[in-house]
């Protein structure tokens, strides 16, 4: 069977682009394998066919997983792997009736956005205030600011990715 590798980066805030870049993927032909390292999305050629691909942002302990992919799958979707915390789930859209998601309504796609905060950015903002930001201080009190560039970048970084994760939740909240 032929497949292929293709490089793609997606922030945290970025599921729908990716979910769009799966269903895009498999309409042209390639099925959706799986995700691996940083990045890399695994394909295995197949008949171009219009399937809707949803993630869902719920790290499960593994008591808890089979009556969650239970769930998914009573009501139609194949489960496909979880990575970095994400649930890949696809459906072929000739089975969907209307605009169907993994998603109820709007509560459910917020909370699922509380979830990528509580594991995701508040983990990040423990070390961009514990780490970084004192880092930063500490070398330009003791002058030196090479280091203290390094950090400095480093925070401006940081700075800009919270600000694009706030913008992005903004968005949701208000669609």
């Amino acid at each position: 069977m032929q497949t292929k590798k293709e490089f793609r980066y997606f922030t945290i805030f970025n599921h729908k682009k990716e979910e769009d870049y799966l269903r895009m993927m498999h309409n042209i032909g390639w099925r959706f394998v799986k995700v691996k390292g940083f990045g890399i999305y695994h394909f295995e050629k197949c008949e171009p066919r219009d399937t809707v691909y949803q993630l869902d942002y719920n790290p499960q302990t593994k008591e808890s997983l089979p009556e969650y992919l239970q769930m998914f799958a009573d009501c139609g979707w194949e489960y496909i792997q979880d990575y970095a915390g994400y649930s890949y789930f696809r459906k072929p859209a000739e089975d969907m009736t209307g605009e169907e998601s993994i998603f109820n309504d709007d509560d459910s796609r917020i909370a699922m956005m509380g979830r990528v905060y509580k594991g995701r950015i508040l983990p990040l903002l423990g070390i961009f205030c514990g780490c970084l930001i004192p880092q930063f201080i500490l070398s330009t009190v003791n002058g030196n600011y090479a280091l203290a560039g390094l950090f400095g970048v480093l925070i401006l970084i940081y700075i800009a990715f919270f600000a694009g994760c706030a913008i992005s939740h903004n968005n949701m909240k208000k669609k």
